[in-house]
């Protein structure tokens, strides 16, 4: 505990549970501080990372009652925290009147988590009553709140000034943030809020809504300066901070367990990032470990010389700054062997090609490195032009001969000890290549054989080994470009199929067996298409122009004939070719410039090259630039307006949308008058998502027409104004009453309204007229209406009920709403019709006629009288109804000789409507025939038309027939 060991006593606060440490009724001034743990067995000993313990605290809120705040109504308004001393950070949210009734968090609240503060946006009568801030603190196994007295809100009098904005809660000058933590900065006023990134761009991915800036997890790239501003017609006012962004130390090389032979030298290193940098320190067995005989400690690097057994151990790499520890640790271990080949003998049989080279490693296990020596028999072998023993042992031997056959053996030695192996040398034939490859210049997609053919030692297997610049190549790979042309086995041919750029290189075939190997190499030239051209830069940045430059790209053996610029808008806009300057860009150049581009919008640029053979691939994305800003270039259009109150002439527009603005700190500029006066009046709309306007003049006479015209404006001036549109002013209802209103009714659910149309006045444009009927009985509350959808002077009103008496009125109305009504006039409705549809239906056929008679139907008291018969009739050969009419109770209709089958309905008609239908199915044959007379007689053949139940009749006549 604070780099003091921890003496653990049986029955002591502090004990040992396994490896870890339990501390008993834990408290501030006896266990506060930094732990760390050693853990040690015979190798060595490790130190943990450290554990800090804190104690947290959170006192109450003052007692002294608080202050009552005022405020006027409308206006913002503070309410301070003044939150107890505490240990760790707090979390804050406030009551209204009582518990838990909690203020939201909305467009006009907003609670500080900095200070706690309580901020009210346009205070109005709902804000009344007493406030109290609970603040709350979070620890790792507890958390607790408090409460603070309440005080009172009080509002005077509403004041309608409008004051310039002033940011309330300010985020600081520097925030220091570590790597992947959340990030927020707090900006509250008292008007609109906008957030901006002053040296790049805002996230789409970041949370920006007012009045907090939210990054999730943070990176260096969102280092950099912040600005939150407050903007409404009065003004503005800003603020600017810096985010900070450091990180905790972070392993780039980390040290491993190591063996080394006694006497030996040793480097190890490890390396961390971090910011502030890391200071690296070392610790052997769990103690520092600083600069001594023998032992080096350069930062990073521990560096040893003349390594002992009193080296061995366990290791430590500390890499540490101000925002944290870690930790690396690794195992030295320290040999010394007598050299014993058991793991690693002489080959047994050692082959060689005739000609060639042999090489015969001797690496006994030893510590320290043994000294080697090399036998053929009973010579010790020296040095010469063909037998080389290099530093490490290996036995070479060159332009090898059938003498050079026989046994060779390693001795070797060290102050340990001694040992030796033996192994059998045996010459062969040498392999050799008898059809090389040839080289070749070939286009993107052609096929290509590389011939490769070899003789070799025939008691030996041989196999064949392409590769491309040296880089192995795989002929059996599904679906790859390489196939093998020839199974046999001195035959090694290479066949590429559809060649890439990729393709093209150094091709070596290698003909091997496991004695030698020969090779031959041949040229392989794929032309194609340019590469993509690199070092993409943007300089010279205007508002519509930029100035671009990049290397070449490879041109793929095929000169390149031109390039093309495309621009996009990150970050999800599709890439387009934009006009240059010049016009054609030539295959030699490396600059041009941009016209055309939109200002202070965001751009990535690239650049395409192409030849006679193709367009490349396009070079990456350049860096994200913005365009400077400028006065706008087009008009807002869709220029309308009407309605509202009395009083008010509204205008409506369209926003626009964000590439057209050209600039910060955009809106609207209003021109409005009245049609044939002078001057202009103007008003100032600020925000590009504002839409419409309202101007409030009690002076202003309904449906007055005013030329209005508009302009957007942004910090770099006014852009152009739009065409004059005619807006009219609010419309008032109209002010005449329609006249010389009649009503009748002309059937038992319907009557006609008349009236004399209403001259147009210039409150409005009448729209139609609206009529309102009710029964004699009722209140002209419950009136049902009807509107007219023009400036008709009549209407049938329909749904009624039969036999009653209405009363009617008629308004003129338009946008405004409804005028007066008209003095009421009176109608009843006819008597329903019969409800007996009529019977005793009998017909007859001749050759051309089909002749129908019925018993008359006699009206009941309560019923309007029949004036008439409508029949509706239709046959197998014309199925679409006919009607007849009459007003006797029989009718003769003209059918042709050949039809089979007729449909009849018979239905009275008078003032009062068409009564209730009879339905009549005639079936004819022959000379015979049947009637099935309303439905109701046989339902189970109540057919929508005869034609689908033919069948079924003709079955029923059989039967009667029968």
């Amino acid at each position: 505990m604070n780099g003091t060991e921890m003496k653990l006593e049986p029955g002591s606060r502090h004990q040992l549970v396994g490896g870890n440490l339990v501390i008993m009724s834990p408290t501030k001034a006896q266990d506060a501080g930094v732990y760390q743990c050693l853990a040690s067995n015979p190798v060595g000993t490790v130190v943990s990372r450290e554990a800090v313990l804190r104690f947290g605290f959170l006192q109450e809120f003052s007692k002294e009652e608080r202050d009552p705040v005022k405020a006027h109504a409308g206006w913002g308004v503070m309410l301070p925290c003044n939150p107890p001393a505490h240990y760790p950070g707090l979390s804050y949210r406030w009551l209204l009147n009582e518990f838990p009734n909690f203020i939201p968090t909305d467009g006009r609240h907003f609670v500080s988590q900095t200070t706690g503060n309580l901020y009210i946006a346009r205070t109005n009568a709902s804000d009344l009553g007493n406030y109290s801030c609970l603040a709350t603190s979070h620890m790792d196994f507890s958390t607790k709140s408090v409460f603070s007295k309440f005080a009172q809100l009080n509002l005077a009098a509403e004041d309608p000034r409008l004051f310039a904005p002033s940011i309330k809660a300010r985020f600081p000058a520097e925030t220091y943030a570590l790597l992947g933590q959340q990030v927020t900065l707090e900006c509250f006023a008292f008007g609109k809020i906008k957030w901006r990134k002053v040296d790049g761009s805002l996230s789409p991915q970041w949370a920006t809504a007012e009045p907090t800036l939210q990054i999730p997890s943070v990176s260096f790239e969102d280092e950099g300066t912040y600005e939150c501003e407050a903007e409404n017609s009065k003004g503005r006012d800003s603020v600017q901070g810096r985010i900070i962004v450091q990180a905790q130390p972070e392993w780039l090389k980390v040290i491993s367990d190591m063996e080394a032979d006694i006497g030996s030298s040793l480097r190890w290193g490890c390396a961390a990032a971090g910011k502030p940098r890391p200071t690296v320190r070392w610790l052997r067995n769990g103690e520092p470990l600083a600069s001594q005989t023998r032992v080096e400690v350069l930062a990073g690097d521990l560096r040893f010389s003349k390594l002992s057994l009193d080296d061995s151990g366990m290791y430590q790499c500390v890499a540490e700054n101000k925002h944290g520890t870690i930790y690396a640790s690794a195992e030295l271990a320290v040999q010394a062997l007598a050299p014993d080949f058991r793991l690693n003998p002489v080959r047994r049989l050692i082959p060689a090609a005739r000609g060639g080279e042999v090489m015969i490693p001797c690496q006994p296990r030893a510590a320290p490195k043994a000294v080697v020596l090399w036998s053929k028999g009973t010579e010790i072998l020296v040095n010469s032009s063909r037998v080389t023993v290099t530093p490490d042992g290996t036995l070479i031997i060159r332009n090898i001969s059938r003498s050079d056959e026989g046994k060779y053996t390693c001795f070797a030695e060290n102050f340990m000890g001694k040992a030796n192996s033996t192994g059998i040398l045996s010459v062969r034939d040498a392999t050799k290549i008898t059809l090389a490859p040839s080289s070749a210049d070939i286009n993107l997609g052609d096929n290509l054989t590389l011939q490769c053919h070899a003789s070799h030692d025939p008691t030996m297997e041989l196999t064949f080994i392409w590769a491309l610049d040296d880089f192995p190549i795989d002929p059996d790979k599904p679906g790859g470009h390489y196939r093998r042309a020839s199974a046999k086995e001195t035959v090694g041919d290479l066949t590429i199929l559809n060649a890439q750029l990729r393709h093209g290189g150094k091709y070596t075939c290698m003909a091997q067996t496991v004695v030698d190997s020969a090779s031959k190499e041949a040229t392989v030239l794929v032309r194609g298409p340019p590469g993509p051209p690199g070092g993409m830069v943007v300089r010279d940045i205007g508002d519509t122009t930029v100035q671009l430059s990049w290397s070449r790209g490879f041109d793929n053996h095929s000169p390149i004939a031109k390039y093309t610029l495309q621009a996009r808008t990150p970050p999800a806009g599709k890439w387009k070719q934009v006009r240059t300057n010049p016009a054609n860009i030539e295959g030699n150049a490396e600059t041009a410039q941009v016209l055309g581009l939109t200002p202070w919008m965001d751009y990535e640029f690239r650049v395409i090259a192409s030849n006679i053979l193709g367009t490349g691939e396009p070079s990456g994305p350049s860096s994200k630039i913005r365009t400077k800003e400028a006065a706008p270039f087009v008009a807002p259009s869709g220029l309308s307006g009407g309605g509202g109150a009395p009083g008010e002439l509204i205008v409506n527009w369209t926003p626009m949308s964000r590439e057209y603005q050209n600039g910060d700190g955009f809106g609207y500029l209003l021109s409005f008058r009245r049609q044939g006066s002078a001057g202009w009046q103007s008003a100032r709309v600020p925000g590009a998502d504002a839409q419409f306007f309202v101007y409030s003049n009690e002076s202003i006479r309904p449906y007055t027409p005013f030329e209005v015209k508009i302009r957007s404006y942004n910090r770099r001036g006014d852009g152009p104004e739009s065409l004059t549109a005619l807006v009219y002013s609010a419309e008032e209802e109209p002010r005449v009453a329609p006249t010389k209103v009649w009503a009748k009714g002309v059937s038992s659910s319907e009557m006609n309204v008349t009236w004399e149309a209403v001259p147009q006045d210039t409150n409005g444009v009448l729209l139609g007229y609206e009529i309102r009927y009710w029964k004699a009985g009722d209140k002209e509350a419950a009136a049902d209406r009807v509107r007219t959808a023009g400036l008709d002077t009549t209407a049938r009103v329909t749904d009624l009920h039969p036999n009653t008496k209405y009363h009617v009125t008629v308004r003129a109305y338009n946008r405004a709403g409804t005028g007066p009504a008209s003095p009421s006039a009176n109608a009843t409705t006819m008597k329903p019709p019969p409800r007996r549809p009529p019977g005793n239906i009998s017909w007859t056929f001749s050759s051309s006629s089909l002749s129908i008679k019925w018993d008359p139907v006699v009206p009941l008291r309560n019923e309007s009288a029949v004036t008439g018969y409508k029949m509706l009739y239709q046959n197998d050969l014309h199925p679409t109804p006919t009607l007849h009419l009459t007003s006797k109770n029989w009718i003769e209709v003209a059918v042709p000789e050949d039809i089979s089958y007729a449909l009849v309905q018979i239905r009275t008609t008078g003032p009062g409507g068409d009564g209730t239908p009879a339905e009549v199915h005639i079936v004819r044959n022959g000379d015979t025939s049947m009637m099935v007379e309303n439905s109701a007689v046989c339902p189970a053949l109540r057919p929508s038309t005869i034609l689908s139940h033919s069948m079924a009749m003709l079955v029923l006549i059989g039967h009667l027939e029968l």
